[in-house]
């Protein structure tokens, strides 16, 4: 019997207790900072020359910690590892590999503050974003783990009397994990999990700015009994390892999150058959979105504020699903507007491994360089009512923007900016609203606050995004409760944290015997 699924619980830090603990573990954290990390290949550590060097980007000349880059042949080697361990794993006994999963939430649950300041040092994350990001990780691995219980238990399909028909799941092979570094540990975690407890193997290749964290789970996976060469850690660059091992016909999947122009690639390289490849790659790819929030008229504007702020610059806008466009009607437009400002204004904005600030920076100089020029873009295309400044003297940061008045074929209506940057436009009715909602090539998340049903009912059918909320902000998905994937350049619409997501790692196999 599969024990059922309960999502982590959120750690309340205005009990001084729980802020204390969190302060604790910050100071720990920050005795820790600047080691060198290596490789992990087949359980062996290796140390290269070249190292990415991962900063914390609130105090950009803190080095958090200096990693091993891999190389063409290191990834091959690991490749080789992972395709002859995947001889005996994928052989192993399921409930194996979700006790593994299991074990590894267990650790990772006992030393939650101390997680949650490794990715408020590598990733700038607030202590709230923080805390969600290692939860949804301890969320993943519990979810899958049940998952693939649950799937070992087959399908039933129909028999006849000369013959006994069963039909079950088997892996796919060695595959590759390309992790994003905003949801540093979530992400990374389930998506290098995922196909791991299905029977595959895995080379996990972490976002460059946050390869750090990435090392802690490999950590607790072996502390969990994970065995040699079924996860290998392979931090480096995507253009020479990423590309590399997405070509190579010995890569049977590949699992993406990040941006639209490196995911289209990784799908067309995926697509072509290399010579001695046998199989068709699968792939699984996440993109990102142009995320909206619909007002109507008959709503709760209190509620309809605070949703466009919080789901705008949580986490300083750096999510898939921040909301970077808020459609309003006219009739409430004004109103709206107002609030979201005045709600803005209130929100702060410091280096997190200080204390406690809403928001923290941005990830590095490149994203500050594209956030601050896609704000040029708003002044020129809005009327910037909020915000629009930042400061590097000491880390990324941007203080929190709001342009209103914004075509909604606007750059910055249509471009993800992926910052603490949302752009107001009205909609003279539902309606129209609907239509500006839909006029990206994004369909990730979006949110419709109204309390006309069937202005809900018609938003259900024609709000075409892979996450749909009502009344409530469109970020903050919950592993097992909000399936989370996207349509159109959104990606694959694979559906993180879902019923059906551990099916993108096997493939069904029918087995007959006649009588």
């Amino acid at each position: 019997m599969v024990q059922p699924y309960r999502h982590e619980p959120f750690t309340d830090f205005s009990v001084k207790e729980n802020a204390k603990a969190l302060e604790d573990a910050l100071k720990q954290v920050e005795k820790e900072l600047g080691q060198d990390y290596p490789l992990i290949i087949g359980g062996e550590r290796i140390y290269t020359d070249d190292k990415i060097v991962s900063y914390n980007p609130a105090k950009k000349d803190e080095v958090v910690g200096s990693v091993s880059k891999a190389d063409t042949e290191l990834a091959e080697k690991a490749l080789n590892v992972a395709n002859e361990t995947f001889e005996w794993w994928r052989k192993s006994r399921p409930e194996m590999r979700a006790d593994i999963l299991f074990r590894a939430a267990a650790i990772i649950r006992r030393r939650k503050h101390e997680f949650n300041a490794w990715i408020i040092k590598e990733g700038g994350k607030p202590w709230k974003e923080a805390d969600a990001d290692i939860a949804e990780g301890i969320d993943f691995l519990e979810y899958y783990g049940r998952q693939m219980l649950e799937i070992n238990e087959g399908v039933k399909i129909n028999s006849r009397t000369i013959e006994h028909n069963r039909f079950e799941y088997i892996p796919l092979g060695a595959g590759l994990v390309v992790s994003p570094w905003n949801f540093l540990f979530a992400i990374m975690c389930g998506t290098a999990v995922s196909p791991m407890v299905t029977g595959n193997t895995v080379l996990l290749k972490p976002a460059s700015a946050t390869p750090v964290i990435a090392y802690k789970l490999m950590e607790v996976l072996e502390e969990a009994g994970m065995p040699s060469g079924v996860i290998n850690y392979i931090p480096g660059s995507g253009k020479e390892v990423g590309d590399y091992v997405v070509n190579h016909p010995k890569t049977r999947f590949i699992s993406f999150t990040g941006s639209r122009d490196v995911g289209t690639g990784i799908f067309e390289k995926a697509g072509k058959v290399q010579e001695g490849q046998k199989w068709l790659k699968r792939t699984v790819i996440e993109m990102g979105g142009k995320d909206t929030i619909v007002v109507d008229n008959e709503a709760d504007l209190e509620l309809a504020a605070q949703s466009i702020v919080q789901s705008a610059f949580g986490f300083q806008g750096q999510k898939c699903s921040a909301c970077s466009r808020a459609v309003i009607h006219k009739d409430v437009y004004d109103e709206v507007l107002e609030r979201a400002v005045e709600l803005t204004k209130d929100l702060s904005v410091g280096n997190t491994s200080d204390k406690n600030y809403y928001m923290g920076p941005v990830v590095d100089q490149g994203a500050y360089d594209k956030i601050m020029g896609y704000i040029e873009t708003g002044k020129k295309e809005g009327k910037l009512v909020q915000g629009g400044d930042g400061d590097t003297s000491k880390g990324y940061f941007i203080n929190p923007t709001i342009f209103a008045d914004v075509d909604p074929k606007a750059t910055i209506m249509q471009e993800e900016i992926f910052g603490p940057v949302v752009a107001f436009t009205k909609a003279n009715d539902f309606s129209e609203a609907i239509d500006i909602a839909n006029n990206t090539d994004y369909g990730l998340t979006g949110a419709v606050i109204s309390n006309n049903r069937n202005h809900l009912e018609i938003a259900r059918e024609d709000f075409h995004v892979g996450n749909l909320y009502f009344n409530r902000g469109c970020t903050a998905a919950i592993v097992g409760y909000h399936p989370f994937g996207g349509f159109n350049m959104s990606g694959t619409d694979s559906k993180a944290g879902g019923p059906d997501y551990l099916y993108n790692f096997l493939q069904g196999k029918t087995i007959s015997e006649t009588f």
